[in-house]
């Protein structure tokens, strides 16, 4: 993508009212107003909440926003150009349970309170195979800390990758680390029986990876 497309891509952001850019010092030396506030403030309701982090094209967040009409949904991307399509056909078709929130995802525990979260979403995430990179790893005993902080006691992490070393990673840390895996398969596609949230809805990348025959892979999972 050209510097003059992104940089169109985020002067549009800054008019829609579905896209939150706050700064790191807005969410970590100030109460952040959002903070504990989604279902009030932004979407009127008392729904549940559910997050996608690294949403990339938000194509995810809103597809499931469409399916799940009585819950809301908060796309997370640090690149607002990426993004931008899923707030625009959000705005364009009138889906009002989904937005969009540019930040990074190790600031999580500053944009979301203590219970705040219903369900989290980990939709093909760079698997950051190189040992020094593992602290990137967004399954990794670090992040899995601040989820269990925003979740609530019985929330819900789910892991959907083409990587079968993100995949197999994540299964070895939940086991050796007593959470509770409620589903894992290492081929939705292929084996019956897949939740019909993780076949029904595609990203732009996944449907490369299946044109590749790739395996897709998925674990559900509570943080204990």
């Amino acid at each position: 993508m050209g510097s003059k497309n992104k940089l169109k891509r985020f002067k549009e952001n800054e008019t829609f009212g579905n896209v939150f850019q706050p700064s790191r010092d807005e969410l970590v030396n100030k109460e952040y107003s959002l903070k504990g506030n989604w279902r009030k403030t932004f979407f009127n309701n008392e729904n549940p909440l559910v997050l996608e982090l690294g949403c990339g094209k938000g194509e995810y967040s809103v597809g499931l926003a469409q399916k799940y009409p009585n819950k809301n949904f908060v796309g997370i991307d640090i690149k607002g150009a990426r993004f931008w399509r899923g707030a625009k056909t959000a705005i364009e078709r009138q889906i009002k349970n989904v937005a969009f929130l540019r930040t990074q995802i190790e600031l999580i525990e500053y944009a979301f309170s203590e219970n705040e979260i219903d369900e989290i979403w980990i939709t093909f995430p760079d698997p950051q195979i190189k040992y020094k990179r593992t602290k990137h790893r967004l399954t990794n005993a670090q992040f899995l800390n601040r989820y269990k902080t925003i979740l609530k006691p019985d929330g819900i992490v789910n892991l959907k990758t083409d990587s079968e070393f993100m995949h197999g990673y994540t299964l070895g840390l939940l086991h050796g680390a007593g959470h509770e895996v409620l589903y894992a398969n290492h081929n939705v596609y292929k084996l019956e029986g897949s939740p019909e949230e993780v076949t029904s809805i595609q990203t732009f990348y996944e449907m490369q990876y299946l044109e590749q025959q790739k395996p897709i892979t998925y674990i559900r999972f509570k943080i204990k």
